[in-house]
């Protein structure tokens, strides 16, 4: 029978279920992957379930978000977090190694593996072949401990491309087609598996920078053949040895079936505040701009950096605009100046940034109040940037580069007309740099090594048996894709609390509600509290905190139209019952502070799909359902995952 390579991949690693959309699946992860923001919160995990040593064949942790040290609490991170690393047999890349995605897939990514990262952007691995998902921390600890981790079974939805970019339009533009097609929920429960002619004109970083943003369509992963252009990639790499070709079987099926022809691709751009809100940067050109900023996971690559320097070289960019560069890897950084591209960008009037996140997350580079920043980022949800009410636009490195020496919005083939450049086809290092130093390994002693905890790190909470019933009032009504940074806060004021759940959880809703936090608290003792959502609720970033430290604060369901996959899935591990309308127009019935009431909870979770909800001033309850099964209602009874390993 002829197979799609996503049904490949996840047929080799099956342990449980069956590959029918919507069922629940048990599977079998070679490698995983965390990052100093989420990664404290999986070390204390693994150290609450006694895990004596990871069970993966690759597990690295990676320091690449809370790089500011403005005080003990990151370094504190960073050390904790080699401690853990030593403790539980993974790798650990030092702080200025880079991101973690584009190190992970040049260092370690290897076709035909599947590999589950505490980073929402792990995804971006899918362009070398393998299924790459994003997760929760606590998901990524069960892989860690070599057990299953449990998902729905996505659709796989099948991208033809055909025809090949033209000049001054890339790999970013192609990512903001799809959204500006899809918006930001179309790819919830679906995996985007890109084939066809078209493919083939795409290097492997450029697949990573369409994988990378599959995350913000919702996408479960998004899944690139393995062919001689993965090959070379992973030769330049030193793996060649590592390789092999990996493709769908000709003239499979797909659950949908789209097609995208490349050659008809113009510039496209992001308006503030979403990545669903894409025009052609031709409808916004004159925009006056406050910054321009390259790079980021969204565009890790040296093209991405050079075709910038290419275009800014000789040129200077005006006085009132900040021109950021953000360098994705230390290797990168040592190749672009080998070539001498670095001194371009500089003598510009760039701005070079460590290697890592940065402002992507709000850890500097935050824009002056109301002006524009066009950013080469993946997100842009508001206030992401640092800056409460911001105004980021997302666009391609050709976008920025040419906007940055105008001052303003630039169509990048117009700037290229107006001063006569050639495009340079597509760029690559004079020399590659491949090094490991900034990598520790695992070491073989590792029952010895004793764990280094800061006093801003401290030990998960405990989580609640989840009760048989539960009335409490829904303490916020909320609307439509509500991010999991409006949720809880990135930035550099909030990110060092990451080790922190009772610190951090001052911070919850804190873009939302001004009284949030302390209303909550006062419900604490009379039973916690619910909150009522619109669609695609939790969308954004794995940050388990997010789930985690409303939990902490009483926060017993959540009722919301849909939710967003890793968000749904946070929610069950930490406790909260996460609940949807199984008539979304219920949603309206339901006011802000109304009682919410459920009986007999436990027994009907085990019974029938659906749950009968009681609200206060309506003469009539309304239907809700849990669509859990399985392993996923075993959690939840037991009052999230920690709680179950340990019944394990």
């Amino acid at each position: 029978m002829k197979s799609n390579l996503t049904h490949k991949l996840l047929k080799s690693h099956l342990v449980d279920g069956d590959l029918t959309p919507g069922k629940l699946i048990g599977l079998r992860f070679d490698q995983t992957l965390c990052q100093d923001a989420t990664g404290t919160l999986v070390m204390l995990t693994l150290e609450a379930m006694n895990l004596d040593r990871v069970k993966t064949s690759v597990s690295v942790q990676y320091v690449d978000h809370n790089l500011i040290q403005e005080d003990h609490k990151n370094a504190d991170d960073h050390l904790f977090l080699l401690s853990a690393a030593q403790r539980f047999g993974a790798w650990y890349s030092r702080p200025g190694n880079g991101i973690s995605h584009p190190l992970h897939m040049k260092h370690f990514a290897k076709p035909g593996e599947l590999l589950i990262g505490s980073d929402s952007h792990t995804c971006a691995t899918g362009g070398l072949g393998m299924f790459a998902i994003g997760a929760g921390g606590a998901d990524v600890a069960i892989a860690m401990a070599g057990k299953p981790v449990y998902l729905k079974m996505p659709e796989v939805w099948g991208i033809r491309l055909t025809g090949e970019l033209p000049p001054w339009v890339s790999a970013k533009d192609v990512i903001l087609e799809m959204l500006r097609r899809h918006d930001v929920n179309g790819g919830v429960n679906r995996v985007l598996e890109y084939y066809g002619p078209g493919v083939e004109t795409l290097s492997a970083m450029d697949r990573h920078a369409i994988a990378n943003m599959g995350a913000e369509l919702g996408a479960t992963g998004s899944v690139f053949p393995s062919d001689d252009n993965t090959r070379a990639f992973m030769e330049e790499a030193g793996r060649g040895n590592e390789w092999q070709a990996l493709a769908a079987d000709e003239g499979c099926d797909y659950d949908i079936h789209e097609e995208l022809n490349l050659s008809e691709l113009e510039p496209l751009i992001a308006k503030p505040s979403s990545p669903g809100n894409v025009v052609p940067v031709s409808e916004v050109a004159g925009e006056p701009i406050y910054q321009s900023y390259i790079g980021s996971s969204a565009n890790p690559g040296f093209r991405d950096f050079a075709i910038a320097a290419h275009m800014v070289k000789g040129e200077t960019v005006p006085t009132n605009l900040s021109f950021d560069i953000n360098p994705s890897t230390r290797e990168i950084l040592e190749e672009l100046s080998i070539s001498g591209h670095l001194n371009s960008l500089l003598m510009s009037g760039a701005r070079l940034h460590q290697a890592g996140c940065n402002g992507c997350i709000g850890m500097g580079q935050a824009p002056a109040t109301d002006k524009n920043s066009l950013r080469t980022t993946p997100r842009n949800f508001p206030g992401r940037s640092g800056t409460r009410e911001d105004k980021v636009w997302l666009c391609s490195p050709e976008t920025a580069a040419a906007s940055a020496v105008t001052g303003e919005i630039t169509d990048p083939r117009e700037f290229a007309k107006a001063r006569n450049l050639i495009h340079p086809g597509h760029l690559r290092p004079e020399k590659t740099i491949n090094h490991s130093k900034l990598f520790v390994e695992p070491i073989e002693d590792n029952q010895s090594v004793e764990l280094i905890k800061g006093p801003n790190i401290k030990s998960l909470p405990d989580f609640p048996e989840l009760p048989d019933s539960i009335e409490v009032p829904a303490l916020l009504k909320l609307g439509d894709n509500i991010s999991t940074d409006e949720i809880l806060p990135a930035g550099a004021e909030i990110l060092p609390y990451r080790s922190n759940i009772p610190q951090i959880s001052e911070y919850v809703f804190d873009a939302v509600s001004e009284t949030y936090v302390e209303d909550a608290k006062k419900l604490f003792e009379k039973g916690g509290h619910a909150i009522v959502a619109g669609s695609n609720y939790g969308q954004g970033s794995s940050r388990e905190h997010a789930a985690i430290a409303p939990g902490y604060l009483g926060l017993r369901m959540v009722i919301a139209k849909s939710f967003a996959r890793i968000h749904w899935q946070n929610l069950i591990n930490a406790g909260i019952l996460p609940l949807t309308f199984v008539n979304e127009s219920d949603y309206d019935k339901i006011p802000e502070n109304a009682t919410l009431k459920f009986s007999d909870i436990r027994n009907s979770l085990k019974g029938s799909d659906s749950i009968t909800l009681e609200v206060s001033d309506l003469d009539e309850p309304i239907k809700v359902q849990h669509g859990l099964s399985g392993v996923y209602r075993d959690i939840i009874l037991e009052g999230g995952i920690v709680n179950w390993m340990q019944t394990q």
